[in-house]
C-alpha cells in the first residue's frame, strides 16, 4: 500500500513539473510607500518655510520671499507623488496687471499669463455704482459670475431682438460671440458691482473688444450723418469722445427695469440667469448646484458648478473626458494635484482670487486643506456639465480586474460607491 502511496505522490510532481504555473491575480512589481504626503504648512503656520519633505531636500541660504513660499507649500515642498513637468496650472489675479479707469477697474489673465490655458480666459472687473462698461462686442461668447452688487445688463441678436435684465451676487449672463452688450453697476448697494467674465478662448484680451466710441471715433463725419439719416446734419455728433471710454461713472439706471427697456423683452430665452437661487444639493461633504443649457438654454459655450466644501472635505478624483476646467476660488484654502499621463504630476496650493486652469481629461482633485468652508465656481468649456468619478468606475468595473490593477481587498471594493459621490470627506 505505502509503494502505492509513493508512486502516486512521484506522479503527482512529475505533472506538477511539466505544468504552468498559476499566474497570480496582481502582477509582481514595487508598490507605492505608505506616506501620506500631505501639506506640510499654510500661511497661517508661522513658520519659515525650508524646501525639506523627510530626509529630502535642504535649506535655502540665500534670500527668500517668505509670503510667497508660504503660499505655496506643494511647490517648495512637493509631495513625493509628483513627477515629470507640467507647465504651470496656476494664477492669482493678484499678478495680473490691472487697468484703472474713472469708474472702476479691470484686470486679465490669458494665454500670456498661463500658456497652459488655451482654450479659456478671465477677466475681473469692478464697477463703481453708476458706472458703465462701454457698449461693446467681440468674437468670442462671454460668460459672467456676479460677486457682489447688482447689475443691469442689455444686448439684442442679430434679429433684432432685445433682453434687458438685472442681475445680483451670485448670479450669471451670457452673450453669444459678436452680440453687442451693455453692463452697468445699479446704486442698489453703495459700492457698486464686481464680477467675473469668461471668454471661450484662451487668447482673449479685454484689450481687444469692438468699443462702440473707438469705432465711431474712427469713422467719417459725413458717414455717420447718412448712416443715422441726418445727412448735412454734422453737429449732432460733435459730442462723440475721441477716444474709447472702456469704463466711466455715469447716472445709475432706474430702479424700475420697465423704464429702461424702448420695447418688451422678446428674445425666446432669457440672457441672464438667477443663479443664485437655485437650491445647491447636499452631499456628504458639501454642497453642489451646476448651470448649463438643460437650465441656462442660451449658453451653448459654457457651463458651471457652485462648489462648496466642508472642513477635511474634498472635491473627489475625477476627470472632464473632453472639457477645458477654469476654477476661481473666491474663499478657503485649496490643493490640487493635476496627473497628466505619462507618470508626469504636480501639486499647487490655491487661495481667494485664485484661478486653476486644468486641460480636458487630466485626473485631479479639490481639497480643503483650511479651517473654513472652501468656496469656488467650476467652469467647463461646453454645453453640458460632465465629468468622471473615478470611484464610480471603479465600482462598476468587473471587482477582479479592479483587484488584478490595485490590489483592492473584496471589502475596500464593496465600500466604493456605485453612484457619483462628487464631494467627499
Amino acid at each position: 500500500m505505502w509503494r502505492k502511496a509513493i508512486l502516486l505522490s512521484v506522479l503527482l510532481q512529475s505533472i506538477k513539473s511539466v505544468l504552468p504555473a498559476a499566474t497570480p491575480l496582481q502582477p509582481d512589481v514595487p508598490f507605492t510607500d505608505s506616506d501620506p504626503n500631505e501639506e506640510l504648512w499654510t500661511p497661517t503656520s508661522g513658520i519659515h518655510p525650508r524646501p525639506e519633505r523627510g530626509s529630502l531636500g535642504a535649506s535655502i541660504l540665500g534670500p527668500q520671499n517668505i509670503p510667497i513660499e508660504l503660499q505655496n507649500a506643494d511647490l517648495l515642498a512637493p509631495p513625493t507623488t509628483d513627477q515629470g513637468s507640467i507647465k504651470n496650472f496656476k494664477w492669482p489675479f493678484s499678478s495680473s496687471h490691472n487697468k484703472l479707469k474713472d469708474g472702476g477697474w479691470a484686470r486679465q489673465q490669458n494665454i500670456n499669463d498661463m500658456p497652459l490655458a488655451t482654450d479659456i480666459a478671465g477677466v475681473n472687473m469692478r464697477l463703481e455704482a453708476g458706472a458703465i462698461r462701454e457698449m461693446h462686442w467681440h468674437a468670442t461668447a462671454e460668460w459672467a459670475y456676479v460677486l457682489k452688487g447688482d447689475i443691469r445688463i442689455s444686448t439684442i441678436t442679430p434679429e433684432g431682438q432685445v433682453w434687458v435684465g438685472d442681475v445680483s451676487a451670485g448670479d450669471l449672463w451670457y452673450f453669444p460671440a459678436g452680440n453687442p452688450h451693455s453692463i452697468q453697476a445699479k446704486d442698489t448697494t453703495p459700492d457698486g458691482a464686481e464680477f467675473i467674465l469668461i471668454f471661450d478662448e484662451g487668447d482673449f484680451s479685454e484689450d481687444a473688444t469692438f468699443l462702440l466710441t473707438d469705432w465711431l471715433a474712427h469713422v467719417p463725419k459725413s458717414v455717420l450723418a447718412k448712416n443715422f439719416g441726418m445727412d448735412g446734419n454734422l453737429q449732432a455728433f460733435d459730442h462723440i469722445p475721441e477716444h474709447e471710454l472702456y469704463i466711466f461713472p455715469s447716472q445709475p439706471p432706474p430702479d424700475d427695469i420697465n423704464k429702461d427697456m424702448v420695447v418688451p423683452n422678446n428674445t425666446p430665452h432669457p440672457f441672464t440667469f438667477q443663479f443664485s437661487k437655485v437650491a445647491p444639493t447636499k452631499k456628504i461633504g458639501g454642497t453642489v448646484k451646476i448651470v448649463d443649457t438643460r437650465t441656462f438654454t442660451v449658453s451653448e459655450k459654457i457651463s458651471a458648478a457652485e462648489v462648496e466644501v466642508e472642513v477635511g472635505g474634498m472635491r473627489e478624483l475625477h476627470w472632464h473626458p473632453t472639457q477645458p476646467e477654469w476654477t476661481f476660488f473666491i474663499c478657503g484654502e485649496a490643493r490640487i494635484t493635476l496627473f497628466a499621463s505619462q507618470s508626469n504630476a504636480a501639486t499647487y496650493d490655491f487661495y481667494p482670487g485664485d484661478i486653476a486652469y486644468i486641460p480636458p481629461s487630466f485626473g485631479h482633485y479639490i481639497e480643503n486643506t483650511g479651517n473654513t468652508t472652501l468656496r469656488f465656481i467650476e467652469i467647463l468649456k461646453t454645453n453640458l456639465f460632465q465629468d468622471i468619478s473615478l470611484t464610480q468606475w471603479l465600482a462598476l468595473t468587473p471587482p477582479e480586474l479592479v483587484k488584478a490593477h490595485l490590489g483592492f481587498s473584496d471589502e475596500t471594493i464593496a465600500r466604493l460607491s456605485k453612484t457619483k459621490q462628487t464631494l467627499v470627506v
